[in-house]
């Protein structure tokens, strides 16, 4: 019986989900979700709407070179809006435009494709490793007995001082190789993934609730106390999900400056390593980029959320005064019920009362100024003397010498046996005063506009700012040869 309940209990479930635009989207044609998985990547989650109509447009065209059915009458504007119809996409206005972002169900839906097409697995030992941890973690944090945590640490410690002890006497412990560097950086990419659709969940929850709120202030449905219980009650509802977990943990993160701190340090320091390279650029790009992004959708939250209160506040206002012009309409019927009651009659007062009686003031009591009084204010200080050696500029870094930069590159190319010189090669060879940031681009415009070899490898350099603080630039491998020294001066 209790297995039957369960069916019964997933069936009703499974009808609310076919209901669902996630389950829409798995049902329509095939190539909109293959050109959602092409537009909307970790590196861009939206897309101006005038670029995704182009996008779509091109896609379309290819679609009806091969024959698919498609209607005829509907272009890319129209396809684009039915999806924001069917909730496959929203449209929100930012910073003055229309873009279009995928929803927080088409964000799921991307996310179980990606994992389903991909090739690789991933279920590896960083993963698994990660699962043992987390488990034993939990049942050291879960254990009332204090004793036994604190063996626990003990031997965590102790642990610890093993592998500083290895460290000092030249021992190094074993680094992780490569393949499973690569494997770890993959997993908490994928584990990076899902926290979008989490984030534009509790957006889209929170949306629900201003809402819900703008209603009920239109149609005055409700009273005032019931309103603001149902928000506060929706707002813990949402608060105590999944996402409204994922979503408070990444508030408490963004209160901690250390902890921003170390995740910084930590994410360059993983992409200084060698096995980096084996990544794709769009996922360097997204573990560089997942503070940022992360930040900017909990922005978004944040933004709402000021909205409803807002809203709020503006319901409880409008509500109080709704309140006061009905009390004063009952105040006024009340006095010309009084006035006009038949049980009053006229009184004559025993005084009579003259209400328009001329007062007298003295001359002292309006104090009427006197000009020969006045005293003018204290004159200010003079404005303190500065000299030349007063004024300072503020350092900048100079701009690329095109002529120092082309004596780079011919001296690197003589140099080497083969004529051809690496990026690197030029830039070491530049006085120390033009090794900058800006010196760095002009090498890089000079290979853009001489049609340089580039490679598939990256080269690493290194320079100072103005403040001496050392810098490190990752470049394409560029070659140069020697047909490119005739390069024209750009800074003229």
């Amino acid at each position: 019986m209790r297995s039957t309940e369960q069916a019964v209990s997933n069936w009703h479930t499974q009808k609310d989900f076919r209901l669902s635009p996630a389950w829409k989207l798995l049902s329509a044609a095939p190539w909109t979700i293959a050109f959602f998985r092409a537009e909307f990547t970790p590196n861009r989650p939206r897309i101006a709407l005038e670029e995704f109509h182009a996008a779509l447009a091109a896609f379309l065209k290819e679609l009806r070179h091969e024959n698919l059915n498609l209607n005829e009458q509907w272009q890319a504007a129209n396809y684009a809006d039915s999806w924001v119809r069917n909730q496959f996409l929203a449209r929100p206005m930012v910073d003055g435009q229309f873009v279009y972002e995928p929803t927080a169900q088409t964000q799921r839906v991307l996310n179980f494709i990606d994992g389903f097409t991909q090739e690789r697995t991933n279920l590896n030992s960083s993963r698994l490793s990660a699962l043992l941890n987390s488990i034993e973690s939990l049942a050291h944090e879960s254990d009332p007995d204090p004793a036994a945590r604190i063996s626990q640490l003990e031997a965590e410690i102790a642990e610890r001082q093993a592998q500083i002890q290895a460290l000092e006497t030249g021992q190094e412990p074993a680094v992780l190789p490569h393949e499973t560097s690569v494997a770890a950086a993959r997993s908490i990419l994928d584990l990076a993934s899902s926290l979008p659709a989490d984030f534009k969940r509790m957006r889209d929850g929170v949306e629900a609730m201003l809402h819900t709120i703008r209603q009920e202030i239109m149609e005055s449905s409700v009273a005032k106390g019931v309103a603001v219980g149902q928000v506060l009650e929706g707002d813990r509802q949402l608060r105590s999900t999944a996402e409204g977990e994922t979503f408070r943990g990444f508030t408490e993160f963004l209160n901690n400056p250390q902890q921003q701190a170390r995740f910084r340090q930590a994410v360059r320091e993983v992409l200084e390593r060698d096995f980096v390279s084996d990544l794709s650029s769009d996922e360097r790009n997204t573990l560089a980029n997942l503070v940022r992004e992360l930040r900017r959708q909990a922005s978004e939250v944040h933004a709402i959320y000021g909205r409803l209160s807002e809203s709020l506040h503006t319901y409880v206002q409008s509500d109080e005064f709704r309140e006061s012009m009905l009390l004063r309409k009952a105040i006024r019927s009340a006095e010309l019920a009084v006035a006009h009651s038949p049980d009053l009659k006229t009184r004559t007062p025993a005084v009579p009362v003259n209400l328009y009686l001329p007062e007298f003031e003295t001359l002292a009591g309006i104090g009427i100024f006197n000009p020969e009084d006045h005293v003018p204010p204290p004159r200010l200080a003079e404005p303190p003397a500065l000299s030349d050696a007063d004024i300072h500029r503020t350092p900048n870094t100079p701009k690329a010498d095109a002529g120092a930069i082309r004596q780079a590159i011919s001296a690197a190319t003589a140099a080497a046996k083969d004529g051809k010189a690496t990026l690197g090669a030029a830039f070491g060879l530049l006085p120390p005063e033009h090794r900058h940031i800006n010196s760095i681009r002009g090498l890089v415009l000079t290979a853009r506009h001489t049609d340089q070899d580039v490679g598939d490898r990256f080269e690493v350099l290194t320079y100072k700012q103005i403040d001496g603080v050392e810098r490190t630039a990752y470049l394409p491998l560029v070659t140069f040869t020697k047909d490119s020294t005739g390069l024209k001066d750009e800074s003229k």
